[in-house]
């Protein structure tokens, strides 16, 4: 069964640094596109920073580069999203997401699919 299943998050305060893990099972994360998106109260799901499996090439939003690094670690079969700096506008629910049909939401970046998502975690930085 393809599951995703996130951790990390949580209350960080402005200027501070949060990891989050996307560890997955049912598949190889190094054969399949991961991406990261988050979701602000009242607005849609956003891309944010993805890992193409093609060629292992990086994306990043502008509004996050310099300040947030993905990673992937093939051994433990777990994607990262290290997040530095954090403000509070990156108050949002964090997605992990990859090139899977699933049942739900789907959508795509960089001309990426994303269909199979972990279960979100909510990353707050308080004004």
């Amino acid at each position: 069964q393809v599951q995703l299943a996130q951790s990390g998050g949580g209350l960080v305060q402005p200027g501070g640094s949060l990891r989050l893990s996307c560890s997955a099972s049912g598949f190889f994360l190094n054969s399949h596109a991961i991406g990261w998106f988050r979701q602000a109260p009242g607005k849609e799901r956003e891309g944010i920073s993805c890992i193409d499996s093609s060629d292992d090439s990086t994306y990043y939003a502008d509004s996050v580069k310099g300040r947030f690094t993905i990673s992937r670690d093939d051994h433990k079969n777990t994607a990262y999203l290290q997040m530095n700096s954090l403000k509070p506008e990156h108050t949002a629910v964090y997605y992990c997401g990859t090139d899977i049909v699933g049942p739900e939401y789907a959508t795509t970046w960089n001309g990426i699919f994303f269909g199979t998502w972990g279960q979100g975690t909510q990353v707050t930085v308080p004004s």
